[in-house]
């Protein structure tokens, strides 16, 4: 029982960080895709109005925008390293905690 709650609580934060590097990187590609299109984003097909976009809000839900008020948005996500930043302690505090009660345990 002692040793389950460092456990589960190392087990959530390093989730979480990874769902925060997951997120960024989504984020990241849609800013690169918005700014700089090449080759590899092309599709065939027709586009009619290139001045409205969808993009990714989280969690599977997309939001139509004009393309200026996208690239608005996608700066705001600037935020999410800072964010990661901020788990790293707590991941590695938490994660000393477990490796001391795992030596206090053998």
């Amino acid at each position: 029982m002692l040793m389950k709650q460092p456990v589960q609580e190392v087990e959530l934060r390093s989730m979480s960080a990874t769902q925060l590097r997951v997120v960024q990187t989504k984020y990241v590609e849609d800013q690169d895709s918005l700014l700089t299109p090449n080759k590899s984003n092309e599709v065939p097909g027709k586009l009619y109005n290139v001045e409205h976009v969808l993009i990714n809000v989280g969690t599977g839900y997309y939001v139509e925008k004009i393309a200026e008020d996208a690239k608005g948005f996608l700066k705001k996500t600037d935020f999410l390293p800072k964010q990661m930043e901020k788990t790293q302690p707590a991941l590695q505090e938490k994660h000393a905690i477990k490796q001391a009660v795992t030596e206090m345990m053998s």
